[in-house]
């Protein structure tokens, strides 16, 4: 997620950097061309232009509106993981029997499955191989499973299954704990749609033809006399609609590790460091300052 203080403008000309290449060559040698009378005298009706230009236009607004919902959505998902990972943990602590002599190691043995769920779940959006924290965790609980955030939230489960035939919890508490549990699972599984729901290819490469085919045109609808302001208009029309494009296609996948993606790792983090505090651990880590103009 790219942080309010700290915007990179080359990473958005670094993603566009072959686009601008091209249209720039074109639209040189194309008022070259022109200006001293190489091309046959061709002429566009600005009218004609107008209507390709509001056509992209159109077509980018809708494309980025929906590429910022689902960039959004996730937000809003992991925004609940964090509350429902606090709400999981608190209930624990809650309404587990303190008197029981295993109250400290279940409730922390939740808190920390808590933890790990949640970078695994973000590593596994992202198809990243699991950390050492991850693969830790699975080691040490014999845990081998294809969906290892799915296996971690049926981990918890079990725990609350035997909390109750231990009497450490009333067959209410045991409702509002899975009721949590529903929720994470729910939250999983929008992530996933998320993740495996492809962005329409045919759609990105409608918008992507037309620019270049108003690209085209720009220069035989302008006025041939200045040469400068002609090559200006014809270069920057089109690479602020490209701009425009590239950045809603980065956005549309919220789960790819780039600057533009949900802060999954960091949201973690902060995850990590309430549920330690929330179960009384006093070493819990600090959250660094960001080193670059995005945190991931």
């Amino acid at each position: 997620m790219l942080l309010n203080k700290r915007i990179s403008i080359l990473y958005f000309l670094k993603a566009i950097k072959s686009d601008i290449a091209i249209i720039i060559v074109f639209s040189v040698l194309i008022g070259i061309f022109d200006q001293y009378g190489f091309l046959v005298d061709i002429s566009v009706p600005i009218g004609v232009t107008a209507i390709f230009g509001t056509a992209v236009a159109l077509l980018l607004a809708f494309r980025t509106n929906q590429a910022y919902d689902r960039w959004w959505e996730a937000r809003i998902i992991w925004g609940a993981i964090v509350n429902d990972s606090r709400t999981l943990v608190r209930q624990s602590v809650s309404f587990l029997d303190r008197s029981h002599e295993s109250y400290d190691s279940m409730v922390s043995e939740i808190a920390y499955r808590q933890i790990t769920w949640c970078y695994a779940l973000g590593e596994s959006l992202r198809n990243q191989p699991f950390s050492q924290r991850v693969t830790g965790y699975m080691d040490s609980n014999g845990i081998n499973a294809f969906n290892v955030p799915n296996a971690l939230l049926s981990a918890h489960s079990e725990t609350v299954r035997k909390s109750r035939l231990g009497n450490l919890i009333n067959d209410y508490q045991q409702v509002q704990l899975d009721s949590t549990i529903a929720r994470l699972c729910d939250s999983m599984g929008k992530c996933e749609r998320i993740k495996n729901t492809v962005f329409p290819k045919a759609h990105s490469m409608l918008i992507h033809t037309i620019i270049y085919v108003f690209a085209t045109m720009i220069p035989f609808g302008l006025f041939d006399k200045y040469l400068v302001v002609e090559t200006v208009i014809t270069i920057g029309i089109p690479v602020i609609f490209i701009a425009i494009e590239k950045t809603s296609m980065l956005m549309q996948d919220p789960f790819e590790n780039e600057p533009l993606d949900t802060p999954m790792t960091d949201l973690a983090k902060t995850i990590e460091i309430n549920l330690r505090e929330m179960i009384g651990e006093t070493d819990v880590p600090v959250k660094k300052e960001p080193e670059a103009y995005y945190v991931l």
